[in-house]
């Protein structure tokens, strides 16, 4: 089958990375997703390498790596909508598709007319997502937002890293834009719940999203920690804060991971460190026993695991039922037997580069298919099949849009 999108169409207004994300995924599904960009220049992150595409020569292309893991399955169209032609061709398309997602600063596209009260009266059934770093209302909504901003903002960064009792301990961010992904995650399930809704009621309607909202949501069980129990989360490094052992370790030659989420987890674990009488020690007995004393309790299991390799913990612990595993590098991830039999290991075809690699969309239907048709685009390599397909634009207006710097 199709994909469950098939049949709708986007209207990919937005850069860098958490709306290009809902993009993405809204394709990835079967949507027809139009990723607008600016005139020789693009979304900013082409131009956020190195790394960058080589060619079959070898030699840098003008995309960097980065671009690539958020815009497959689109079709580029330049339009400077800065001038009164292109802002004519924005709302003709807006005019035709179910969606537009937009990342612009708050009333950033109001003055070309191209905001949601303006689209919505060209096309009442538009459902538009708006995506910023504060959202549209309150103190701070005239702020720019990113990622690494937000992740301070909301509190991630109070709970990741090292406490500041341990060497060199300080707040740290983590290594990929989650603030990013999960807002990107989050337009794509408000827009298809839009468009549900869309069938009962007719009518399209404004989507509001803020980085710092959606981080905020997404502090889960820390959130909870404070609002529900009054404890302020700390840092804690790799350990968990209501769960214990439930941390990194290290042991004879590297670090291993151990995730003991139970009682009958911790009885196993105990028989293969060969220290059975802590099942029955009231300090180590029940989780909260273990989170109560969990200095004393990991001290000595990390004395334990320093006397053997972490492939022999790890064959031991798996021996045994308990949740455990490696701390890999992103090579030995995307070579490891268990991502390469899932085929989360995309390639596809790229005419600079030939064959390109790109991680795959982790979804698997029953029936509906992900959809991989169209590899990420070129700056501009689709604006005369869109404009000829979408508003049947003549030749003769394609050149003068041209020869205007408009497209």
């Amino acid at each position: 089958m199709a994909g469950p999108l098939t049949g709708y169409r986007v209207l990919d207004m937005s850069r860098v990375l958490a709306g290009p994300w809902a993009g993405q995924l809204l394709a990835d599904l079967g949507a027809d997703v139009i990723k607008v960009e600016r005139p020789k220049v693009g979304d900013d992150t082409r131009h956020w390498g190195p790394p960058y595409l080589k060619d079959t020569a070898g030699n840098d292309t003008e995309d960097a790596a980065y671009f690539f893991s958020a815009n497959r399955g689109k079709r580029s169209l330049t339009v400077d909508i800065t001038q009164p032609e292109g802002q004519d061709i924005i709302r003709k398309l807006a005019a035709k598709v179910d969606v537009l997602i937009e990342n612009y600063k708050v009333g950033g596209l109001a003055k070309y007319g191209l905001d949601y009260s303006s689209l919505e009266k060209v096309n009442p059934k538009l459902v538009y997502c708006s995506i910023t770093g504060f959202g549209q209302t309150g103190p701070y909504a005239q702020r720019p937002g990113y990622d690494f901003l937000i992740q301070g903002m909301a509190g991630l960064m109070s709970v990741t890293g090292e406490p500041d009792s341990q060497n060199g301990g300080s707040p740290t961010k983590v290594g990929v834009a989650v603030t990013d992904i999960f807002t990107g995650l989050y337009a794509a399930n408000a827009i298809q719940g839009a468009l549900l809704e869309r069938h009962h009621s007719g009518m399209g309607q404004y989507i509001d999203l803020a980085l710092l909202d959606v981080q905020a949501a997404v502090m889960a069980n820390q959130a909870s920690n404070y609002l529900i129990g009054g404890q302020i989360p700390g840092r804690l490094g790799n350990a968990h804060p209501n769960i214990v052992p439930y941390q990194a370790f290290a042991t004879a030659d590297s670090h291993i991971i151990i995730t003991v989420g139970n009682d009958q987890q911790f009885m196993r674990f105990c028989q293969v460190i060969e220290q059975p009488q802590w099942v029955d020690d009231q300090r180590y007995a029940t989780n909260t026993a273990r989170v109560n004393n969990r200095v004393t309790l990991c001290g000595q299991i990390t004395k334990y695991l320093k006397q053997q390799t972490s492939q022999y913990w790890l064959s031991k612990f798996e021996d045994h039922a308990v949740p455990c595993g490696p701390i890999n590098t992103i090579d030995q991830v995307f070579n490891d037997p268990q991502i390469q039999s899932r085929k989360m290991i995309l390639t596809m075809q790229d005419t600079r580069a030939g064959e390109l690699k790109l991680v795959a969309n982790p979804i698997n239907y029953s029936r509906s298919q992900i959809e991989y048709d169209l590899a990420p685009p070129q700056l501009g390599n689709q604006t005369i099949e869109i404009l000829q397909e979408y508003l049947e634009y003549t030749e003769s207006t394609l050149q003068s849009l041209k020869s205007k710097d408009i497209i």
